[in-house]
């Protein structure tokens, strides 16, 4: 059995293989990193979780919106009738607030 300096010969020996490996394996995967972000036209602030370094929302790619199926006549708030439906039109009669076209 091997004595404690030997073991502890031994951990600074694989300590040290550890940061080589570490030192390799981190350049290689940095450089595929930056490659697919090239390939993919990634950028840092779409790693970043869309936001940008002072935390200001970054523009996504627009989708086309959904156009308004119901109006409060009140508000002229709008309304597509998709998702929860707002408080002015919740529990009542869709058909009376269905913009005519």
């Amino acid at each position: 059995m091997p004595s404690y300096k030997e073991l502890l010969a031994q951990r600074e020996s694989l300590e040290r293989q550890i940061e080589e490996a570490k030192s390799r394996e981190y350049a290689e995967v940095l450089n595929e990193i930056k490659q697919k972000m090239a390939d993919y036209g990634i950028t840092l602030q779409e790693l970043a979780g869309g936001r940008g370094a002072k935390g200001v929302k970054v523009a996504r790619s627009s989708r086309a919106g959904v156009a308004p199926k119901y109006r409060d006549p009140e508000s002229g708030s709008t309304w597509s009738g998709r998702g929860k439906p707002p408080k002015w039109i919740a529990g009542q009669e869709r058909d009376n607030f269905l913009i005519s076209k």
